[in-house]
Formats: C-alpha cells, structure tokens, sequence
C-alpha cells in the first residue's frame, strides 16, 4: 500500500520497497525538523508572541492579512544569532561609555578572557576564530575603562566572557631566608627538576648527596650547573645543595642552573639584571 507521505516526497526520497515508504517519509520529516533556539548568555532569539488582531482596533482592516511579526531579536534569520547579538550588545555598550576615562596602556586589570572552543560551548554555535576576536577587541577596549567609573551594567556584560579562574590573579609567594640562612629555589628543564638550598659558604656543592664531579661526568654539565654563580662571581662566597630528579644529566644541570640563580636572587635581589644578561633566570618550559 503506497504511503500517505508519497505524494508530498521527492521522487528521490521515495524507496522502491513499499514497506520502507513509511520509514523513509518519516526521515525526511525529521531531517527538516528543528529544535526552538534558545541561549545562555543573551536574549531568545525567537520571534516576537503572537498578535491578536482582533483587539487591535487601530490597524485597518485592509493591512491585517499582511502583517508580519517582527522578531524580538535583530538576528533571528542569522546562522549565529547568539554571536551577532553579543556583538551588538557590546558595540552598543562601547559606544555608550566611550567617553569614560581609562587608564594608561599598560595598567588595565589582567583578564583571561574565554577561549574561541570554550565561547563555543557557551552559546552552542559554531563561530569561526576570526568572528570571536571581534568581540574579544571590544572587551579590550571596555577593559581599559578605569576601574573607579566602571558601571555595573558594564561589569556583568563583561563577566559571562571572563574565565571560571583567573590565572592573572594567583600571588606568586615570595621566597625568604629562613632561620638557618638558606634560600631555597625550584628550576625545571624538559622533564628534569631541580630543588636548590644555598647558602652562605666556600663554594661547595653537593647534587643529591654527591660531588658535582661524580654527578655530571661532562665539564659542561659541570659549568652549566653552577653558571649563576659564575656569571655573578658568587662561586666562593655560597655553599649550592641541590636535590635533582627526571630526565638526562643535560636537563638536570640546566634545571639546577635555574633553581640556582632563583636561590641566589632571595640573597641578593640586585643580581636580577646581571643574572638575566647571563641568561640564568630564562624559563624554560617543557616540550608540549
């Protein structure tokens, strides 16, 4: 028996077998169908509730069966209205406190603001990079607004962007002498680490308990290890006890030159240019 469906599909969507004409007329209703569009951070982009002409007497009678509703949103029969809605809504925000005072280059408020791959989830479309950066130049520039105008309204327009943690805002804690006169420094290198103790003294190291001679068999490693003492002229005047684990001798000496000059900087802060022109204070990240 032919399908009620038949009649309605395309000839290329009707299958030759008649018991599959019902199966195949429901895929194709369900390959048109859609859910209602709703979002997260901005307002439904759905079109405005109905109209009940007949309370409105002030339309003539003539223009009621050409009436259209007009949708709430101006982005409604966009690909990402999501996306144009919050781009609008943040050029409209710009241009209303532009003239506000903001602070110097420079000395804006570090903000992390959302990935493009997390903005994604977020409104649930699929914006391009490119069409992101837009809406991360204008937070920018409303960023820059000085703190002490900021307008709430602003405030909580710019809070759905920012990230769930802020890693600008974690304090590095300052490292400090303790009792015994040691300043302890941490240096990493590739997959190799290193946990620095120096102290005031003749100029001895020890690497987990050994000599640096028994330790590192190549004299670059050797020189490598203490370099920020080298590079400052500090060799004699500081006892090094270092503790290294992870990866070859190479990445370990250069993870204790690291965790050396880091140690040396809690003595003597003012050997920071000096140890940053010997390249002691650069660091290294690990291979992704």
């Amino acid at each position: 028996m032919a399908s009620k469906y038949s009649s309605s599909l395309p000839i290329s969507l009707i299958s030759r077998c008649a018991s599959c004409q019902a199966r195949t007329a429901r895929s194709h209703r369900q390959a048109f169908s859609f859910r209602p569009f709703t979002t997260t951070i901005s307002q439904r982009a759905v079109a405005a509730p109905p109209i009940n002409f007949a309370s409105q007497h002030n339309l003539p009678a003539s223009n009621v069966q050409n009436a259209r509703v007009i949708p709430a949103s101006p982005s409604y029969f966009s690909g990402r209205p999501d996306f144009t809605d919050n781009l609008l809504n943040l050029q409209a925000l710009l241009r209303k406190y532009q003239t506000l005072p903001i602070v110097a280059p420079g000395q804006a408020p570090r903000v992390a603001w959302r990935t493009v791959s997390q903005y994604r989830l977020l409104v649930g479309e699929p914006v391009r990079a490119s069409k992101y950066h837009q809406v991360v130049e204008v937070l920018r520039r409303l960023n820059q607004i000085h703190p002490a105008v900021m307008p709430p309204e602003l405030q909580d327009a710019m809070q759905i962007y920012k990230r769930d943690v802020n890693p600008y805002a974690v304090v590095k804690q300052l490292s400090v002498i303790d009792e015994d006169g040691r300043a302890c420094g941490i240096g990493r290198r590739k997959s190799s680490s290193a946990k620095v103790y120096l102290v005031p003294g003749e100029g001895e190291v020890l690497v987990n308990g050994k000599s640096i001679n028994s330790v590192f068999g190549r004299i670059h490693d050797r020189e490598s290890a203490i370099w920020a003492l080298k590079a400052t002229d500090r060799i004699d005047k500081y006892n090094v006890w270092a503790l290294v684990s992870g990866g070859g001798t190479t990445g370990q000496a250069e993870a204790l030159t690291l965790g050396t000059a880091k140690a040396l900087m809690v003595h003597e802060p003012d050997l920071k240019p000096a140890l940053r022109r010997g390249m002691s204070c650069s660091l290294a990240r690990r291979p992704a």
